[in-house]
């Protein structure tokens, strides 16, 4: 009988422990990358006896209780929420962003980032860096601070495309964009005549915006076709040192009436940009926007996949440490094995509240059946003590 109570004592200790992580999951409901613990029971058998109390039973094991398993974590993905930030990053898939803090490396499925003062990109709050990886896929620190100003380009090449109509007889294209080697603009105005007469042979006229003329030339089709010789036309300008090829290797001349479509398709070069927005592209880079419309790619962030992630030690604010134990592989976001990295996202906890419900309904109608036992435990030795005072 004392060994009743002890039993029923196990289940008071495993149930009232299963209350715990059942109340942490659910106070975590609405905390940011939350991983939902999973709460088991498991019995307990042994045989002999101590303190007089045999836990044997005709040569057979009886049960010693019950206890709590090892708590496991549930690393389900959670519902990845919008946000109107974009260094607020989540993974759709399985893999972890790799944290890096002098000798010290953490994991976290999801986290609001910022670039702080030494122009490391952090999590927000911490010294954590974010991870990216080198050429040698191993997981580095990145600093944008060499790359927040875009250098100026040259303008070298003018592409042009669609149809010059071969019965017009006059088109031109006002305000095109091009830079000097300092990233100055101008703004060029192109003219294109021909005779009545002439079909297929143009004059193109090139002039600054002050109407300053830079240069003229001629341009021939051959059957609608640009002709080879003229297929390509330079142009140069003194005061500003520009020298720009005119690329017509994409333009056509058939009658169209008086509309052309001809338009400057593609123009090299730009003026000096500054940092409009730092987001992750769909290749999983960090990736800088300029205020002259360059984009550049810093860097693929760093993905940490494990073989098995339950060896992995939760902390707060939704991070991870590894002990060590247990391969771990650092891959790009490409990789099908990780997922995807998704700016403007917050993976929400993973905690289903119905089912928490039911496990908290359980454990209390567990710790209810234990104290039931001691107390018919007790009731019974209570009577054992009382054979006495009746003789």
């Amino acid at each position: 009988m004392f060994g009743s109570i002890y039993i029923g004592l196990s289940g008071l200790n495993a149930y009232s422990e299963g209350l715990k992580t059942v109340s942490n999951n659910v106070s975590n409901l609405n905390t940011t990358g939350f991983k939902a613990s999973d709460v088991s029971f498991s019995d307990v058998y042994g045989s002999g006896s101590s303190g007089g109390l045999d836990y044997t039973s005709s040569g057979s094991q009886a049960g010693h209780g019950v206890s709590l398993q090892d708590i496991s974590l549930n690393f389900g993905q959670g519902e990845l929420r919008q946000t109107d930030r974009d260094l607020d990053l989540a993974i759709d898939g399985g893999g972890f962003f790799v944290l890096l803090d002098g000798d010290q490396t953490l994991y976290t499925r999801t986290g609001s980032f910022m670039v702080n003062d030494e122009g490391y990109i952090v999590l927000s709050g911490t010294d954590y860096r974010l991870a990216v990886l080198d050429n040698g896929g191993r997981p580095v620190s990145l600093n944008i601070d060499a790359s927040r100003t875009s250098p100026p380009e040259e303008t070298t090449k003018i592409e042009f495309a669609d149809n010059l109509s071969s019965t017009a007889t006059e088109f031109s294209i006002a305000d095109v964009k091009v830079f000097d080697e300092r990233g100055k603009e101008h703004l060029w105005t192109l003219k294109f005549s021909r005779e009545e007469t002439v079909f297929d042979q143009w004059t193109v006229k090139v002039t600054d915006g002050e109407g300053t003329e830079i240069g003229t030339k001629t341009l021939k089709f051959i059957a609608g076709v640009a002709d080879p010789a003229t297929r390509t036309l330079t142009f140069e300008e003194v005061a500003s040192g520009l020298s720009v090829e005119f690329d017509f290797s994409r333009v056509s001349s058939f009658s169209s009436g008086t509309v052309s479509s001809l338009r400057a398709a593609e123009v090299d070069g730009h003026g000096t940009g500054s940092v409009t927005k730092l987001a992750v592209n769909a290749k999983g880079e960090l990736e800088i926007t300029y205020s002259n419309e360059e984009k550049k790619a810093l860097g693929t962030i760093a993905l940490a996949d494990f073989r098995d992630p339950q060896t992995l030690e939760q902390r707060s604010s939704g991070l991870f440490a590894h002990n060590g134990f247990g391969q771990v592989q650092y891959l790009p976001a490409e990789d099908s094995r990780v997922g995807t990295v998704l700016s403007r996202r917050l993976e929400a906890s993973n905690v289903d509240l119905g089912s928490q419900f039911a496990e908290l309904i359980l454990i209390q109608r567990g710790f209810q059946a234990s104290s039931q036992i001691i107390s018919v435990s007790n009731d019974m030795i209570q009577q054992l003590f009382g054979i006495r005072g009746q003789g």
